[in-house]
């Protein structure tokens, strides 16, 4: 499945982001900072991270219902779908 350029913007956005949140992170560790706002830091880029893959997933299921013939010519289908749902499940 090939992701429109809308959406791959917004996913490379959205990992620029976390890529800086990560960099925070690993400042604030060197800085000696408490473990509870490093804790809330990782915290808070894992679920960024999660987001990324759940908006991948909504674009292949959207993708599968949309045009079921086209997803299944290019190899995906609604059980990978499924089994991707469930690695970040």
């Amino acid at each position: 499945m090939q992701l429109d350029d809308t959406t791959q913007q917004e996913l490379h956005k959205r990992l620029r982001r976390i890529e800086g949140q990560i960099r925070g992170i690993q400042q604030m560790l060197a800085d000696g900072r408490e473990c509870r706002e490093i804790v809330a830091q990782v915290s808070a880029a894992g679920k960024a991270l999660d987001q990324v893959g759940f908006k991948l997933l909504v674009t292949g299921m959207s993708h599968c219902l949309s045009d079921p013939k086209a997803a299944a010519e290019s190899g995906f289908n609604l059980a990978e779908v499924e089994q991707l749902f469930l690695k970040l499940a």
